[in-house]
Parts: C-alpha cells; sequence; structure tokens
C-alpha cells in the first residue's frame, strides 16, 4: 500500500488504513469503484425488491417492497455503527476491532491533502472502499426476505436483520476477507461474495423459512406470483448491477476487472438457457421465471470464481449452476419439506456452494495469480454454513421471544400489505 502520511488505525505490524497523499491515488480507480457502488446499490434498490414483489401475491407486493427498502437503511447505520469495523479493522482470525465505530478510521484533510485509504483498497479513498462494501452488506440480508416473504411482522424483520448485518454477516466477511480473516488466511477464494453473501445469506433464509414456518395453504392451494413483470425487470437490473458487483471487486479499473465482468455475462446467459433447457424437458415449458432464475443461478455461482476463471470455465460454471439451481428449487425443495417461498436456498444456497466449490476447480493462477484446492473451498463453506445456520436460528429464537416472529393467520390471509403497512393496491 502506499507510504503512510499519517497515523494507522491498526496495531504495529498490520496496519490496515493509513493517510497518504490524495495525489497517490488512482483517478481512474476511484471513478470506476463509485460506479460499481451504484451498481451494486441498484441490485438492491430497485433491483432485488422488484424481483421479490413480482413473485409474491397482489396482497403482499408493497410490504415486500417496504422490507428490502428498510432493511437497506437500517444496515447502512449498522455499517456506520461498527459493521465496517468488525468486517474490516484488524482485530483477529475470528472478528475484527471497534478501531472503526462511526467510520472514525474514514478520514479526508482537503487543506492538507491528506486522505484515508484501506490496504485492501490502497488507490481509491477509503470512503469509496467503504461505501462498496456498505452496498454488499445490504443485499445479503434482504436476500433473506425471500425466504419467508408473506409471513413475517415488520417488528420481527427490523430486529432481525439489524442483529444478522452484525452478528453473521460482519463476522464471516472478516474471515473471508479481512487480511488477518482465518479462511483467508488458509488460502480460502471468495472474489465477490459466494460464500460471505449467497451461502451466508441462502443457509440463513433456509433455516428462517423453517422457524418462521410455511404460509397458510403451502401445499394445498396455489399461491401464484402476482406479477413476473416486476420479477423480470428486476432479475435485468440484478444482472446489470452484478457487473458492479464482481468487477468492483477488483478493487481497481484494470484487466481483472474486465474479466470479472465478461465471465460474469457468460454465466448469467449460461445458466438461464440450461435452466430452461431443464425446464422444457421436465415440465415441457419454458417459462419466463425459470430464465429469470436461471440468470439469478449463473450469476451467484460466478461470484467466488470471477476474478479467477477463465471464459470457457465460467460457461462450465453457469451450465452446471442452472441444472443444479432448477434441482434446487424444485426437487430439493420437496425433499427439504420447506417453505422457502422464494427459493433462497434453492438458488442462493445451492448456487453458491456450486460456485465455491468449482472455483476450487476452475481458478487459473495466469488470471488470479492463485491456485484452488477444493478442500480448503469445502472448509470455508462448511463453516459457513454451520456459524451462519447456529446464529440465525439464535436470533429467531430471540425476536420471537421478544416480539414475536409472524403475523396471525388472519393477518396473512388479509395480506402484509394491510396489516402490517395500512396500505394496498387497488
Amino acid at each position: 500500500m502506499p507510504a503512510a502520511s499519517g497515523v494507522s488505525t491498526a496495531a504495529p505490524g498490520a496496519r490496515t488504513t493509513a493517510m497518504v497523499a490524495t495525489a497517490s491515488l488512482s483517478a481512474g480507480d476511484t471513478a470506476w469503484m463509485l460506479m460499481a457502488s451504484a451498481l451494486v446499490l441498484l441490485m438492491s434498490l430497485p433491483g432485488l425488491a422488484l424481483f421479490y414483489a413480482g413473485m409474491v401475491r397482489k396482497k403482499n407486493i408493497l410490504s415486500t417492497l417496504t422490507q428490502v427498502l428498510a432493511i437497506c437503511a437500517v444496515v447502512t447505520l449498522t455499517w456506520l455503527a461498527c459493521g465496517y469495523s468488525l468486517a474490516f479493522m484488524p482485530g483477529n482470525g475470528w472478528i475484527g476491532s471497534l478501531a472503526s465505530v462511526n467510520l472514525a478510521s474514514v478520514r479526508f484533510d482537503k487543506a492538507a491533502q491528506l486522505v484515508s485509504v484501506h490496504s485492501l483498497a490502497p488507490t481509491v479513498p477509503e470512503a469509496v472502499f467503504v461505501m462498496f462494501q456498505m452496498t454488499f452488506a445490504l443485499i445479503t440480508p434482504a436476500l433473506i426476505v425471500g425466504a419467508f416473504a408473506e409471513r413475517i411482522r415488520f417488528s420481527a424483520l427490523l430486529w432481525f436483520m439489524l442483529l444478522w448485518s452484525l452478528l453473521v454477516y460482519a463476522p464471516v466477511a472478516h474471515w473471508v476477507w479481512a487480511p488477518d480473516g482465518w479462511l483467508l488466511q488458509l488460502g480460502a477464494l471468495d472474489f465477490a461474495g459466494g460464500t460471505v453473501v449467497h451461502i451466508n445469506a441462502g443457509v440463513a433464509g433456509l433455516v428462517a423459512a423453517y422457524m418462521v414456518g410455511p404460509r397458510v395453504g403451502f401445499g394445498r392451494v396455489a399461491l401464484m406470483p402476482a406479477n413476473l413483470s416486476y420479477t423480470m425487470i428486476g432479475a435485468c437490473l440484478l444482472w446489470v448491477g452484478w457487473m458492479g458487483f464482481n468487477g468492483g471487486s477488483a478493487g481497481a479499473a484494470d484487466s481483472r476487472a474486465a474479466m470479472a465482468v465478461l465471465v460474469t455475462q457468460i454465466a448469467a446467459a449460461t445458466a438461464a438457457l440450461s435452466w430452461m433447457v431443464a425446464e422444457w424437458v421436465v415440465r415441457r415449458t419454458p417459462t419466463l421465471l425459470g430464465l429469470c432464475s436461471g440468470v439469478l443461478a449463473g450469476l451467484v455461482a460466478v461470484t467466488p470464481a470471477s476474478g479467477f476463471v477463465s471464459p470457457d470455465s465460467a460457461a462450465l460454471i453457469g451450465l452446471i449452476a442452472g441444472l443444479g439451481c432448477y434441482w434446487g428449487a424444485t426437487g430439493l425443495k420437496r425433499l427439504l419439506r420447506v417453505d422457502d417461498s422464494l427459493d433462497v436456498f434453492g438458488v442462493h444456497g445451492v448456487g453458491g456452494l456450486i460456485g465455491a466449490l468449482l472455483t476450487g476447480v476452475l481458478a487459473d493462477a495466469t488470471i488470479g495469480g492463485v491456485q484452488g484446492d477444493v478442500g480448503i473451498q469445502a472448509l470455508a463453506a462448511g463453516a459457513t454454513v454451520i456459524y451462519s445456520a447456529t446464529v440465525t436460528a439464535l436470533l429467531l429464537w430471540l425476536v420471537k421471544v421478544v416480539v414475536g416472529l409472524r403475523v396471525t393467520e388472519r393477518q396473512e390471509q388479509d395480506g402484509l400489505d394491510l396489516s402490517q403497512h395500512g396500505e394496498r393496491i387497488e
């Protein structure tokens, strides 16, 4: 990283942030990372919100949009308070420190022409790094919404997401991405969040679906999506935003970012077609929902590999992800007997696992400078599964005791738009 021109917030020998001359930064890298941050924010607002809203019933569209929007607001403030510090400040292998509570490490001295940087992105201001990583912290808990859609109390959702972002997301992010994280030290590869985001959220969603319980009528009546045009628009916004998600994880406007963007596009397209073909063969009908789900499956699976693999490997990842996540959202879902309403585990959990393991097989040292190890990838995925499942269950139990988890049967039948927010679509 650039030579420090001020006092670092890290312990001696473990410097993570430092003040440097603004002239030492890269305008190109900074511009790209600002754009990538906006693209990833677009994935949540309105991308994910619309993707989920189109798949619920009409009486729950507004509540689904509200939940995603509220999560983004809540987690922004937890990230400010201590989420960033716990995730990216030096501490030990398991958790960071409180060295940057209220973003204390983020500095800019215009008169002295000094600015703070983080060692993981030394060519851009730390404020840009904080913002980029914040967008990941926002979308990860928001993904969980799809697992218990149409039946959770709004107050329970807010408390759960606040606690989950600090006690599950931040520690796992530290394990995998912080310089002293224990999984990073072992050599685990996760370029843009296959483990931190997708396995983490997918497993939490599965646990939440079990603990909140199935929707009224699940398995007995058709719970049909209200407006798949919303879902298609949301899927396309996710697809576009994912270029920032994966490309921005290079931390610079360079050749690796370019390759990450290219392989992201290839994997998404391949998975969309493989899901479509699987659905066509099994159900005799290709659907818009299937194509949208396939796109998402490919994006999820290529995420951990995007900075490490070649275009042909990305196509293979997309092919396997489309088929694997189709099974995850259909056959596996039936085996688990769970009302994972919008297939959070089937797509994000299964897709994240596929991507994490295939990264260990397909990582190309000429692209990413590292060789993959399937055993270490499996260890990282397994540790995340166990930790996420355990702490998620504890947090849901705590929220259930304090405020209750789900709405009454009457409130559910009326719809959450009306019963939780006093609004409805006419």
